[in-house]
């Protein structure tokens, strides 16, 4: 280790020694950690129209939990658009940008703008693939924020103009995250470089697809599941860390390029946008320790091991399984899980799929003989959308990725509603514990 390094460790033990909290003055002084409660319930911060994350009905505990758009269930709206036999991503935007669910001569016209924004200029591309990044998603962030020096007004943040801006970036999402993944692939991977543009008349799943395969094919099935996965990922109210850094930043007056760049920072977090990845890692470590997949007893041996901190990752998880808010069911992991069966059947891996059902059905009762749990436990969405990416062939570099081209419509209608009701910015407050100190000249310390 060299003198600079050297240093550096130095001045992080002293940063570490200096910064750690005595934990029992969270008690004392009532903090919510998280910003949320023992009981999950998270402090109240604000007041939104766009979406709400239900733990269960009103006055019934044990009920199943819900995630309602605009006021509508996401069953009720998923059940609509797959019972007529279509995509429903772009019909789910306008309803969180707009409000309201489009007509057909809406959904057609607002269809056909983002068409218009869907391919990205070919001297962008270029430029992005100079600067590869290793991680798609510093990448992206990257490019994003490269948008704002191609942009006429990029500070003006009247509510047509962060409008435009907003379904422009709906509309490039699919291929900045593509050509960010052939970039890093190319240079870093030693990978072939193969990129390919968007056709304004597909559907964000079907270009996203068409864009990253080297055939550019995928059936109607792969096509409408992975617009499902699309549109249970669009939003999930303003509480979840990434929206909430979009209504934090927004508060400030800022363009909409460093909004959504710093929501990209947010989910690039493993905390928040990487669970779906950990899933399959945790289900292919479980597939080399256990050999009868139909064993109960010893899949609950493994998922006790991996409680204690003996398997996997040792970190003490189950992956996929528990919720901030959801407690007895979330209503995303249901739909997920009716409708890929079809898919694991036509890959073969209809017997993987039952393992995860398993596992699903046994992790709770195996958490709650280890833990002190203060609400229920259930399968999240992420317990079955890295098994759905997986069926469709998307690398694991781009599930996150894949999340933000989703919720960059939920990104965009919070940003919407922070400036359209003109809020104060957003600042909590932070207690100081540090004892106070007399100050010491240099010549005497």
């Amino acid at each position: 280790m060299n003198d600079t390094a050297h240093a550096i460790e130095k001045l992080a033990e002293h940063s570490l020694a200096s910064s750690q909290v005595d934990q029992s003055l969270y008690t004392k002084y009532d903090v919510k950690r998280g910003l949320r409660d023992i009981n999950g319930k998270g402090v109240l911060a604000g007041l939104t129209k766009i979406g709400e994350v239900q733990a269960h009905p009103e006055g019934r505990p044990d009920g199943p939990g819900h995630l309602i758009y605009r006021g509508m269930d996401i069953q009720d709206l998923v059940a609509g658009f797959w019972r007529d036999g279509r995509c429903g991503y772009e019909e789910i935007v306008h309803l969180l940008l707009a409000g309201h669910l489009p007509t057909a001569a809406e959904l057609a016209a607002f269809t056909a703008i983002l068409g218009e924004f869907r391919d990205l200029p070919h001297s962008f591309v270029v430029s992005a693939l100079a600067i590869a990044s290793r991680d798609v998603m510093n990448a992206m962030a990257r490019s994003v924020l490269a948008l704002y020096s191609r942009d006429e007004r990029p500070d003006d943040i009247s509510l047509p103009n962060v409008m435009r801006q907003c379904l422009s970036l709906v509309a490039v999402f699919p291929q900045i995250a593509v050509c960010s993944h052939a970039a890093a692939a190319y240079r870093h991977g030693g990978r072939t470089l193969v990129l390919r543009g968007p056709k304004p008349g597909l559907s964000t799943a079907a270009n996203f697809l068409r864009m990253l395969r080297p055939d550019a094919s995928c059936t109607p099935l792969e096509e409408r599941l992975l617009d499902l996965a699309l549109v249970l990922h669009a939003e999930h109210g303003g509480g979840n860390n990434s929206t909430f850094t979009t209504h934090v930043v927004t508060s400030t007056g800022t363009d909409t390029y460093s909004a959504i760049a710093a929501a990209l920072g947010s989910l690039k977090g493993p905390r928040h946008g990487g669970a779906n990845a950990k899933v399959l890692q945790m289900f292919d470590d479980l597939k080399r320790r256990v050999r009868d997949w139909e064993d109960d007893r010893a899949i609950e041996d493994y998922l006790l091991a991996l409680l204690r901190k003996e398997a996997f990752d040792r970190q003490g998880l189950i992956y996929g399984m528990g919720h901030a808010v959801y407690s007895t069911s979330d209503p995303r992991t249901g739909i997920l899980r009716e409708h890929i069966a079809e898919l694991a059947e036509a890959k073969g891996l209809s017997g993987e799929f039952d393992l995860y059902r398993r596992v699903e059905r046994l992790a709770p009762g195996v958490i709650a003989s280890e833990r002190r749990i203060y609400k229920g436990v259930s399968a999240n969405v992420d317990f079955y959308s890295g098994f759905l990416y997986r069926l469709l062939d998307i690398p694991v570099p781009l599930f996150t990725p894949l999340f933000a081209v989703s919720r960059i419509a939920g990104w965009s209608a919070h940003r919407l509603e922070e400036l359209a009701n003109r809020g104060k910015i957003i600042r909590p407050a932070y207690k100081a514990v540090a004892p106070r100190r007399r100050y010491i000249p240099l010549s005497a310390r």
